[in-house]
């Protein structure tokens, strides 16, 4: 058996939560490979909205095993919430979860570093959601961090101390000398509640399982473009939301890989600062943002929005060796007469289709044009019900990237999926 994984394309928000909810019950394993609580995957089913942020999106599914990885890094206060407002009862959450004993932890003095960090930055801020995601990757990579299997040596308190001194002297040189002894108290209750949840080595978990013929589905967070790697830096998150990523962040072979689901919304989003060739900062930008309810759900910020930017997503399907791509939000652009996709760019008086090393090189766009679609294609129930003009959208994605569109969404529901 082999592990596939799905993960974004674009700069995050593209709606995996709801992909993966609707793959689950062909998997009997779902395992979150990076991020933290600066994910908000959403999922909705009988008119009720959930927003995960560390739980894997299989976790509303009987029967199935939900893992969160060591590529991730965990706030207990969050994790303790978010188990809390599930509406399913703690029991059935302790069958279905499991976490990786070499998980880091994000520590109270993480948010604050994250806050005092970003605000230095000014106008050069990164945009951080500011959940302390950055600093406790930092900790892990300069080998300060504290791991989920920490909390039961007896050790522990010592660790925990000594991290906080450190975090402590380094906020003292931004000037914060505020009292945290509030947040360390609910941090302390959380890793408590944390601790009665089952700890696993999750890259055994995993190997074991596939030789059992398993099938597991790997859950990515964030997207290609926020890749600390190949994103577009500095403006990125702190981990790789790639498909290698998925091999680090569970302990898992290159070998031992299968087929890569790649989601991208039929338009482009971003939240906070960097490069965004294709945004729309008119009428139509804002048709899209209100119409596909384009506000973070971590942060409630607005997101920016623009056409589909084909470079950027042949860019992305090469790097994670995409086998099948997924459309979603395609009922967004429904009511819009013309529909546009950027094909190239230019640069240096140049047409060219590859991204540049800096996006801000980009001297201009050049568009496909398509006509649009006016009816409400959310009640669409199959490929046949579909409109002409998104059926040849979707055939000039596939026929200009070489991967088939197996999926497309036409509703936030996990029923308004249209299978092809």
């Amino acid at each position: 058996m082999k592990i596939d994984i799905l993960l974004g394309l674009q700069w995050g928000d593209e709606g995996k939560g709801k992909i993966v909810d609707a793959l689950t019950p062909e998997y009997d394993v779902i395992a979150r490979f990076q991020g933290g609580p600066n994910a908000g995957h959403t999922i909705e089913f009988n008119n009720t909205k959930h927003v995960l942020h560390l739980i894997p999106s299989g976790i509303f599914h009987e029967g199935k095993i939900n893992i969160i990885g060591n590529g991730l890094v965990i706030d207990p206060v969050v994790f303790r919430h978010e188990v809390e407002s599930l509406g399913i009862s703690i029991d059935q959450v302790r069958e279905r979860l499991l976490i990786s004993a070499k998980a880091h932890m994000i520590l109270p003095t993480h948010k604050l570093l994250d806050a005092a960090q970003e605000a230095t930055l000014g106008e050069l801020k990164i945009g951080s959601t500011l959940r302390g995601i950055g600093p406790a990757y930092s900790d892990k990579t300069s080998r300060n961090g504290l791991r989920v299997g920490d909390l039961f040596r007896k050790e522990f308190r010592e660790i925990y101390s000594s991290r906080v001194k450190e975090h402590t002297r380094a906020l003292m040189g931004y000037g914060y000398s505020n009292d945290m002894s509030a947040l360390e108290e609910e941090w302390l209750e959380s890793v408590e509640y944390l601790k009665q949840f089952t700890t696993v080595n999750a890259d055994y978990y995993l190997y074991t399982s596939l030789l059992r013929g398993k099938r597991i589905l790997a859950e990515g967070a964030q997207g290609t473009m926020l890749d600390i790697d190949f994103g577009t830096y500095p403006f990125v998150t702190s981990s790789n939301t790639v498909a290698a990523g998925a091999c680090t962040g569970l302990g898992m072979a290159p070998s031992r890989t299968g087929e890569v689901f790649g989601i991208f919304k039929a338009y482009c989003t971003r939240v906070g600062s960097g490069p965004f060739p294709t945004e729309l900062d008119d009428e139509y930008g804002q048709m899209m943002r209100d119409r596909g309810n384009e506000y973070g759900s971590t942060t409630g910020r607005p997101r920016r929005c623009g056409w589909l930017d084909l470079p950027a997503l042949k860019y992305a399907i090469m790097v994670n060796g995409v086998t099948r791509l997924f459309m979603m939000k395609a009922d967004v652009l429904s009511g819009f007469d013309e529909i546009r996709v950027c094909r190239s760019y230019q640069v240096n008086g140049a047409e060219v289709t590859e991204l540049p090393y800096c996006l801000g090189d980009i001297e201009g766009l050049n568009y496909q044009f398509f006509p649009g679609w006016q009816n409400d294609i959310t009640g669409c129930l199959g490929w046949d019900e579909v409109p002409p003009a998104l059926k040849g959208y979707v055939e000039y994605i596939e026929k200009e990237t070489g991967v088939p569109v197996t999926i497309v969404s036409v509703g936030p529901d996990r029923s308004a999926t249209i299978y092809r």
